[in-house]
């Protein structure tokens, strides 16, 4: 299977270079479908022409990023596009590594609920077969290489590129059961762009079941692991919070990152649903209907958790 995805991944970036050298860079880069107020390219080259002036680049109102990307690109500016054709690639296998694995385990479930006969006899024809599912890992990363808009992405340069790819790496990291890797790619992902925050509960009740581990309030190893794994969120997220300190020696970054995802006060247009309802509201009631969205992205992984 190594040969099909490299062919793939040869394809991808064939795609991306000849997109990058045509005409259409430019309009891509300014179409509202890749490029919001917190991703787009263009808020990146002016928060780092701040930064080389020794200003801070939370001073305005441009640039939203978080700081760990603006050094990224400090250093690595002439070379962005490069950068971007590596992180899709590396989402791409991650991905495909991660659906690889979650196969074996799954087959290993099968097989084992076969031999205890627990499947009933009608049941028969949907079991799959490692034959079955043997191209599923390729077809993911085909999928995601060649989709259209990831590749609209990618020409953008739209900095969720690297979430995608920190996300893919948390879901590589959780399905092969490693609570360390899978609490520091989350806490990456949520220091990113806040909103993965709730796949907290979901990857530890994988990892839960993974260590075969039931979930019961209680059993002392169900408490034992969930404490075990929040420390390991919390202590990569503060590692992480404290490095972005460290780097600008201020806490501008916070309110201009965290603040302006959560308070919503650019309305410019993208695929999003916030610009266009708040841009129809009075002002008078927007902080009530910001405050409903916000808890409603949070709210439902609660009751899913507990239900699931």
């Amino acid at each position: 299977m190594a040969a099909p995805l490299v062919l793939v991944l040869l394809v991808a970036v064939t795609v991306r270079a000849v997109l990058y050298r045509s005409s259409l860079a430019g309009l891509i880069s300014e179409r509202v479908e890749v490029a919001s107020p917190l991703n787009a390219w263009k808020r990146v080259v002016e928060g780092l022409a701040l930064l080389d002036l020794g200003v801070s680049p939370y001073s305005g109102d441009v640039f939203h990023e978080t700081p760990l990307v603006i050094y990224l690109f400090h250093f690595l500016i002439d070379y962005a596009e490069l950068v971007f054709m590596i992180t899709d690639m590396l989402t791409a296998v991650a991905l495909y590594l991660a659906v690889q694995d979650y196969n074996k385990v799954l087959f290993k479930k099968q097989k084992l609920l076969i031999e205890l006969d627990k499947y009933a006899p009608d049941v028969a024809e949907l079991i799959r077969t490692p034959m079955e599912m043997h191209y599923i890992p390729l077809k993911v990363a085909v999928f995601y290489l060649l989709n259209p808009y990831t590749v609209m992405s990618c020409i953008a340069k739209s900095t969720c590129a690297i979430n995608n790819t920190v996300i893919a790496f948390f879901i590589l990291a959780t399905i092969k059961g490693s609570a360390f890797l899978s609490a520091t790619f989350l806490a990456l992902a949520t220091y990113q762009s806040l909103y993965p925050l709730t796949l907290f509960a979901p990857a530890l009740l994988y990892l839960l079941q993974r260590q075969f581990i039931p979930v019961k309030m209680k059993n002392k190893d169900f408490w034992f692991y969930t404490v075990q794994y929040a420390v390991l969120y919390l202590g990569s997220l503060l590692v992480i919070i404290c490095l972005s300190f460290f780097l600008l020696n201020s806490w501008d970054f916070i309110p201009s990152v965290y603040g302006f995802i959560l308070s919503v006060p650019d309305l410019t247009p993208n695929v999003g649903l916030f610009w266009y309802f708040f841009a129809e509201m009075f002002e008078h009631f927007s902080l009530f209907f910001v405050c409903v969205f916000q808890i409603n992205v949070f709210f439902y992984t609660i009751p899913l958790a507990v239900k699931l």
